[in-house]
């Protein structure tokens, strides 16, 4: 008897169970093959525009991943420098077997967490529907409180390559078509997703002089805001196949590679369209849009001459290379002719072949926004199995249902995170009021409060939820509340600082903070575009004492753009109200007059939680939500149970 059972060790999986455990539960995780624990499949990389605010603010709750890549990571970067810091985040490599290998020793260590490896078949729910069973391939039973699904791709998963395909959740492992029927037969509504990788090349073929070099950061990076879980004490060596970059001696880090298909790549391509499953109808389910396949590139892209592709290294001691951008199902040796056909990949020998991947998910209009089942209670998913992709995403959910699913046990209110408090609330709450018809991906332009979701805040965002669920440690805690206080303090040291500029517009002497004619505030100047708190620093302007470069970037982005967070603070505020209005589960649309047939449609297929998650669901108008409104205070009135709390 568990309190809670994780089916699935993917980066869902991990989170859930590291979650449920460490905030009490006795904790089951079963995963059809040990080996895969936290496998990345497709890219091996872990953040990215808007994921790494994920990962980011998965850190800040009490997750794992963050510290995972930092213990593991063979590249880091960070993107988007140039543009506003809403935008910047991070973007790392991963050893890909490391990777696995330490989440694998964590989940090993953690108290209250069981690892097992086990092929799900059926689940089976108790009369009184407290309990819920797990039975396995082999007949075994394991009883639950609460379970969380993490599946995957593996629920009656196909691999496809040409015009052959076979049962596989990845390649080389089982599909899980058992658990499929189980939740046909419990009533869930399935549908069915496709995603692709690329071929995998031999290092030792590439010709690295015909591809254009992107080294790692020169500068110290950190997913983790604790910055202490790089292992600097030892890296193995790299496979001398794989050429190595400048050196940075703050971590040794491999380089990836930049290159372009060309007009003969398009034409291999162009040629065997009608060999293609993606064209022959031999594959039936939606791929994601914003990670197509190269054959479908070049189809939508017919005027594009060029594509770039990036070489990326699978790990320090193997010579696989990622080929990024090349997602394919193309036949075996039409992927290979395909590669040679491009100069730095002459010569190249594939030592795996790119496929495509067809799985059943389970439409998230099915869950609410703490990813608990609407029909069956207890039950929660997370991950691919509710129609998003990719790692990151899949890490928060689990981490959320991992949350609720022990809040659940517990018999506490759940965690319910908003639009306004972080990119897991914006994409929990786009799963939850709209109809995916491809694979859910998040991007920074779906957050309409993005300067307020940056990723170097996460932790003085969430930290103090993570902590008061037990997943932050005090230590932690009073850290970034130092780092709060840190911050408004100096902002208002600078708004009482006064400085005389020269006529270099350079501060030549402080006025003993008494404001004249002739005198700037250091907070104003600090404003201008090319000033930074370095710059105040080095004019004896900035505060020597402040115990980190992440206080003194947070007092340099606070003052720029001020004007522009306290507008977003309104905006907040003003949906706030609309927040509040919580919607009874037991209403029923169809009846309330005056709304429209499709308005009525929509909102009985997501019931939503709030008049806020009702506005946001397609198709429903402002005039619907002001019908709604007034449905709702009449039924206050008639109802002295009912209440807007």
């Amino acid at each position: 008897m568990y309190d809670v059972i994780v089916i699935g060790a993917g980066h869902a999986g991990c989170e859930a169970a590291l979650a449920s455990s460490r905030m009490g539960c006795k904790t089951l995780l079963l995963t059809i093959n040990l080996d895969n624990v936290a496998l990345m499949p497709c890219n091996p990389s872990i953040g990215g525009p808007a994921k790494g605010h994920l990962v980011r603010e998965i850190d800040a709750l009490g997750g794992e991943m963050a510290r995972n890549i930092d213990k593991t990571f063979i590249q880091i970067r960070m993107l988007n420098t140039g543009k506003g810091p809403a935008v910047q985040a991070l973007r790392a490599q991963a050893d890909k077997k490391l990777y696995g290998l330490s989440m694998k020793y964590t989940l090993e260590q953690q108290a209250n967490l069981d690892l097992k490896q086990a092929l799900v078949e059926e689940l089976v729910i108790d009369s009184d529907g407290k309990e819920l069973r797990v039975r396995t391939s082999t007949d075994w039973l394991y009883h639950g409180r609460c379970v969380v699904l993490t599946t995957g791709t593996s629920l009656a998963g196909k691999v496809i390559v040409g015009d052959k395909s076979y049962p596989a959740g990845r390649a080389g492992e089982f599909a899980a078509y058992g658990l499929s029927q189980s939740l046909m037969k419990l009533g869930f509504t399935l549908g069915r997703l496709k995603t692709g990788t690329p071929p995998r090349l031999d290092a030792r073929t590439i010709d690295f002089s015909k591809a254009v070099m992107q080294p790692g950061s020169d500068i110290p990076l950190h997913f983790s805001f604790e910055k202490r879980h790089i292992n600097n004490a030892h890296f193995p060596e790299p496979n001398p196949a794989y050429p190595p970059g400048p050196p940075t001696p703050w971590h040794p880090q491999l380089p990836c590679y930049l290159i372009y298909t060309n007009n003969k790549t398009h034409d291999i391509i162009r040629n065997n369209l009608h060999r293609a499953p993606l064209f022959t109808g031999m594959i039936q389910g939606i791929g994601p849009r914003y990670c197509p396949s190269i054959e479908d590139k070049i189809v939508k892209f017919a005027d594009k001459e060029a594509h770039p592709l990036f070489l990326e290294p699978e790990g320090w001691q193997t010579g696989e290379v990622y080929v990024q951008g090349a997602n394919t199902s193309l036949p075996e040796e039409v992927q290979l002719d395909m590669m040679h056909s491009i100069p730095a990949l002459e010569k190249s020998e594939m030592v795996r072949v790119g496929y495509a991947i067809e799985y059943d998910y389970v439409p998230s209009n099915q869950i609410g926004v703490t990813l608990e089942s609407k029909l069956i209670p207890n039950l929660f998913f997370a991950g691919q199995i509710n129609g998003t992709t990719g790692y990151e995403e899949a890490a928060g959910q689990g981490l959320i249902a991992g949350i609720n699913a022990s809040l659940k046990v517990k018999e506490k209110p759940p965690l319910i995170l908003r639009r306004d408090e972080g990119y897991i609330g914006v994409m929990l709450d786009d799963l939850t009021t709209c109809n995916l018809t491809e694979p859910y991906r998040l991007f920074t332009s779906r957050a309409e409060y993005r300067l307020i979701l940056r990723q170097d805040n996460a932790d003085l965002r969430l930290t103090p939820i993570g902590h008061q669920l037990g997943l932050i440690p005090d230590e932690r805690y009073e850290a970034v509340e130092t780092k709060r206080s840190d911050v408004a303090r100096e902002l208002e040291r600078l708004s009482k600082t006064f400085f005389i500029p020269n006529n270099d517009d350079n501060l030549s002497k402080q006025s003993d903070s008494q404001e004249n004619n002739h005198s700037v505030r250091a907070l104003e100047y600090l404003r201008r575009p090319e000033i930074s708190y370095q710059d105040l620093l080095a004019l004896g302007a900035g505060a020597s004492a402040l115990n980190s470069s992440d206080t003194a970037e947070q007092v340099e982005i606070e003052a720029k753009y001020q004007g522009y967070i306290e507008q977003q603070k309104r905006q907040i505020e003003r949906v706030h109200r609309m927040e509040e209005w919580q919607l009874p589960p037991d209403i029923n649309y169809i009846d309330i007059i005056g709304l429209r047939n499709e308005a009525r449609q929509k909102l009985n297929n997501f019931h939503p939680a709030t008049i806020g998650q009702a506005s946001r669901i397609d198709g429903v108008t402002p005039s619907d939500i002001g019908i709604l409104m007034i449905h709702l205070v009449r039924r206050r009135k008639t109802s002295p149970s009912f209440s807007r709390e």
